[in-house]
């Protein structure tokens, strides 16, 4: 059994489990407490019974007018904590907060397109490849030399469904911030 809880500043220091993955970024103390003073309610942590961190998400709300969305910055799963369903738990929790309390359009999120078991629990979530995100990971820690999918999810708000109409070109960095 695992509980699902708001993320907090001590968890930092008991993640290094979930973060060995090849497909995890790892962020400095300063990125997590940033996220965890400024969207509390958008990251949390998955706990087993015996206290072992199985995963955990961080998220935060950008964007104006209809670009205005909730985006998941990170989420990582354990190895012994997959195929349980937590990470789709952790993602029901941030969509749940960006439609009812921050009226958000849509959700996004950033994915290796290596990292197909992600994009297919993504894709059974409702989410799609709006975009190619072209040189937006490091795989050798110095230049970006993997591209991303911008996968999105439209929400309640989106009644049209504007926002996940996909995009027929691939997109650079600079042209993904949200004005």
């Amino acid at each position: 059994m695992s509980t699902i809880r708001r993320f907090k500043a001590m968890d930092m220091f008991r993640f290094n489990n979930v973060n060995l993955d090849k497909f995890t970024e790892t962020y400095s103390l300063n990125f997590y407490l940033s996220y965890l003073f400024s969207w509390p309610d958008l990251s949390h942590v998955c706990e087993s019974a015996d206290e072992r961190l199985l995963g955990y998400m961080i998220g935060k709300v950008e964007g104006k007018r209809e670009l205005w969305h909730g985006h998941v910055t990170a989420l990582t799963v354990a190895p012994e904590g997959r195929r349980l369903g937590l990470g789709r738990g952790m993602m029901k929790f941030l969509e749940d907060a960006s439609e009812k309390v921050y009226d958000c359009y849509f959700v996004d999120l950033f994915v290796r397109p290596s990292n197909k078991i992600a994009i297919a629990m993504y894709e059974s979530l409702g989410y799609i490849v709006y975009r190619t995100v072209t040189q937006y990971y490091l795989t050798d820690g110095v230049m970006p030399t993997e591209d991303a999918y911008d996968m999105r999810r439209a929400l309640a708000r989106d009644k049209e469904k504007k926002s996940v109409v996909p995009l027929t070109r691939p997109v650079t960095v600079d042209e993904t911030y949200f004005h």
